[in-house]
């Protein structure tokens, strides 16, 4: 069996491999194309189609199509189609299964070993619902990549030998719904993440819907008795169809016209590459100082000038990104296959992973992959990343009562990591403390509860007669892989508790029976 790399996009989604000859080897779909749009379409409630008829479907049965899906990744957000509910993983593996079926069909080889890449700055919640996506699809998930990561190994970034010194590389991706930015540095096949930020609700689906909110201002102005084009979902979805097209087009055309038809009517639009330019420059403008701020912190950690600075996803196709970056930082950023750089670089991380796991026993010969002698080191990347997120408990002021969050992780430290702190009763004879672990929610760190989420707590006895201010002990760890550990002490009478994190998704039964059920639906 062979081992891929997914990029499990927002919009469009792409699978690759490494061939016997150590190239990467984007699988194309039973379409032809590289990429799959990340649509789900039930038609039935043993049907699922997926893809491009997936998409095609929404003029027709809007209702029963989900895009965007990895939006909702991490979080309790079921739907309902034909009698049956299905959470965001649930979705999301029926993509994993269509990309991985025709991979088979177009290598002739079953896939089951896989690395999926995740944007850098997903949580625990988010990491853990990709992994389950993974084997309710049927498949083993070696391992989650950071998007950027795995971009900067297709783009030849970490091919350097040690004389070359350290490199610094800025990785930019704006995708279809997500975008982040990562500064990487690296020596030889020793890869250091020194800071990351993005944005989830971020990409160049946002950038579509201004261009349908025009269209459909222009329709209005010209048909001002009509119904709005956007309250008939097959209007709707023709809509963002075109503007998807028009955004595309005017990467490389300076002018495109869209024919806006509602209830009969018609309206031609032309669109211009600098209009598009005007509609969005606030989102363009949300990047940069997302940028800006992964920039200034790299140079707080001694990396102030960059050698490749990489563009990543397919929005950053658009003129206007490249251009920002020139004027706003002095940056000559690369553009080389960013719809596929991502999938590419996740098939090299995946084929290292497995013949580490292979060489060093983690595998047995039963379990082991095929892996192609490409002549390629099995020594593995070393990888050094930081906290995608900030982490802490809850808290109250103990003169004011206010209640607040106190991080001891924090966004961008290094990993692993490991801190301690003193907290302390509020009230005399208290005799338990709930200990309620947070997780920043926002992109930049905050106390206030609504900027965190809770996604674990432990309930720490207290002896009894201790008077108010009797402290405790919490030493917050959180390792390499994302994996986050909460012990809270009580030292004189050497109550302690260990704080396993439950996230907020499906259980290991839930993922079972759930794989169990799709194996019972036709996916196309």
């Amino acid at each position: 069996m062979a081992v891929y790399g997914i990029d499990l996009g927002t919009t469009y989604s792409c699978i690759a491999r490494i061939d016997d000859v150590g190239r990467p080897t984007v699988l194309r779909n039973l379409e032809g194309a590289d990429t799959t749009p990340s649509v789900v379409y039930f038609e039935s409630a043993d049907s699922v189609v997926v893809g491009q008829s997936a998409k095609d479907a929404t003029v027709l049965d809007p209702d029963h199509v989900v895009q965007l899906i990895k939006r909702d990744m991490g979080d309790v957000v079921p739907r309902e189609f034909h009698g049956h509910t299905y959470s965001p993983e649930e979705i999301s593996a029926r993509i994993l299964r269509k990309l991985v079926e025709d991979a088979k069909a177009a290598g002739g080889e079953e896939a089951r070993d896989v690395v999926i890449s995740v944007p850098a700055y997903f949580g625990l919640a988010e990491r853990d619902a990709t992994r389950k996506a993974g084997e309710i699809a049927g498949l083993r998930v070696l391992d989650v990549v950071a998007e950027p990561i795995a971009a900067a190994l297709d783009y030849g970034a970490l091919e350097g030998d040690e004389e070359r010194g350290d490199r610094a590389v800025l990785v930019y991706d704006l995708g279809g719904g997500t975008f982040d930015t990562t500064v990487l540095t690296l020596r030889g096949r020793e890869l250091t993440v020194l800071c990351t930020d993005g944005a989830k609700e971020l990409g160049g689906s946002d950038f579509d819907d201004r261009i349908v909110a025009y269209l459909v201002e222009r329709f209005r102005e010209r048909f001002p008795d009509a119904d709005d084009p956007l309250s008939d979902p097959q209007s709707e979805t023709q809509l963002r169809k075109d503007a998807e097209e028009a955004k595309k087009a005017l990467s490389f055309r300076e002018r495109y016209t869209v024919r806006v038809m509602h209830q009969g009517k018609v309206e031609a639009v032309e669109l211009t590459r600098g209009l598009i330019e005007e509609l969005t420059r606030d989102l363009l403008d949300r990047t940069v100082d997302i940028t800006r701020r992964t920039v200034e912190l790299a140079a707080e950690r001694g990396v102030s000038s960059f050698d490749d600075v990489l563009l990543v996803g397919g929005a950053t196709k658009m003129p206007a990104v490249a251009a920002a970056l020139r004027t706003q930082f002095g940056f000559e950023p690369r553009l080389h296959n960013p719809d596929l750089a991502v999938a590419r670089g996740a098939a090299f991380y995946a084929l290292d992973r497995a013949a580490y796991m292979v060489s060093s026993g983690e595998l047995s010969d039963e379990q082991a992959p095929d892996v192609p002698e490409t002549g390629l080191t099995h020594r593995p990347y070393e990888i050094s990343t930081v906290a995608s997120r900030g982490y802490g408990i809850r808290v109250t002021d103990i003169d004011t009562g206010r209640e607040y969050v106190t991080h001891l992780v924090h966004a961008n430290d290094g990993l692993p990591a490991s801190v301690t702190d003193d907290f302390y009763t509020i009230r005399d004879g208290q005799r338990q403390v709930r200990i309620q672990v947070m997780e920043q929610a926002g992109a930049v760190e905050s106390e206030e509860l609504a900027h965190n989420t809770a996604v674990a707590q432990g309930t720490l006895r207290i002896p009894p007669g201790k008077p108010a201010r009797w402290p405790f002990q919490c030493v917050f760890t959180l390792d390499s892989s994302g994996l986050l550990t909460v012990v809270a002490t009580e030292r004189e009478s050497g109550e302690q508790i260990e704080i396993s994190i439950q996230i907020g998704g499906l259980s290991q039964e839930a993922v079972d029976e759930a794989r169990v059920a799709m194996s019972r639906q036709r996916i196309g």
